[in-house]
């Protein structure tokens, strides 16, 4: 048996860790991860808000234990966050985050002012006055048809509309498969970071409805910043295998520009527009890594 341990507040805690292709387990009481090499990583109980497990990781039933014990939030990711498979519960929802993502979202007014500050972010410019939230929305899905269009005719590549069915995947053309795999890698790392700040995926203010409808919100906040353009040069090089050519892609982007560095404190910022007080307990998490147990792989997922 484990002896009591009281798990430390976000806010004194060092926040994320990636790890890849190693062992998880405890020993004297702390995680300890081991790598292919043998070399052992000691990473202190309860500092930790969460660890990112990446492929070629396993994780002891002990180490499980003491994670709940001390309120570290486990969640399995692709490579460098390209896909969320699970996250575990204990030490990721926080009920006075929840409760303020509630409150804002119900709040018509707050959950207004959370939107208008999306679209700022989103289109670098002050929303339309006087719209209300359905009315910024359908601004906004004109304007994302006209980006679209414009990246496109950059890239010299055949378009038509953003058309895709996640059952028959292969059925799209090569524009819209791109697309669809640097979404649903942006989707993984934002998923990730909401759940790494203690907030609810589900509880959007732009998207409602849906179970990941605050990713949708988060993501398309920063996707035409490289994501999507990146997609589009993708297919106008037609590689043989693009889903695998845009993942790999997307991994770079986000190791190269620290996407999650950026996405865990604008969450919060976004949050904060709805100028409902936040609670005392909510914090900014910031992203960290240990370099010297974060491998650098290959991405062998299908969407």
């Amino acid at each position: 048996m484990l002896p009591p341990i009281k798990p430390i507040k976000i806010k004194d805690r060092v926040s994320l860790v990636f790890i890849e292709k190693g062992q998880i387990d405890v020993i004297d009481g702390a995680f300890v991860v081991v790598d292919e090499t043998g070399i052992r990583t000691q990473i202190p109980v309860g500092s930790v808000a969460c660890l990112m497990l990446e492929p070629g990781t396993r994780i002891s039933h002990r180490a499980i234990q003491l994670a709940t014990k001390v309120g570290t939030l486990i969640i399995w990711i692709g490579e460098a966050g390209v896909r969320l498979y699970a996250a575990g519960q204990p030490g990721g929802a926080r009920s006075d985050r929840l409760l303020y993502q509630a409150q804002l979202a119900l709040d018509e007014t707050a959950r207004l002012k959370v939107v208008r500050y999306m679209y700022q972010l989103r289109f670098k410019e002050d929303p339309p006055a006087r719209r209300s939230v359905d009315q910024l929305r359908g601004t906004e899905g004109a304007r994302v048809r006209k980006i679209y269009q414009n990246l496109a005719k950059q890239f010299d590549v055949p378009w038509k509309a953003r058309n895709y069915d996640v059952e028959e995947w292969d059925a799209g053309d090569l524009p819209n498969r791109c697309l669809s795999a640097a979404t649903s890698c942006l989707y993984g790392i934002t998923e990730a970071a909401i759940l790494a700040a203690g907030y609810a995926p589900a509880i959007g203010f732009i998207h409602t409805g849906k179970p990941l409808s605050f990713v949708y919100d988060i993501a398309d906040i920063v996707k035409f910043d490289a994501i999507v353009p990146f997609a589009f040069k993708v297919a106008a090089e037609e590689p043989a295998n693009p889903e695998r050519r845009v993942r790999l892609g997307c991994r770079d982007i986000f190791r190269e520009s620290k996407l999650l560095d950026q996405l865990v404190p604008m969450i919060d910022d976004v949050l904060s527009a709805g100028e409902i007080e936040k609670p005392k307990l909510a914090r900014d998490i910031v992203p960290i890594a240990i370099p010297n147990i974060v491998g650098i792989g290959d991405v062998g997922h299908r969407n």
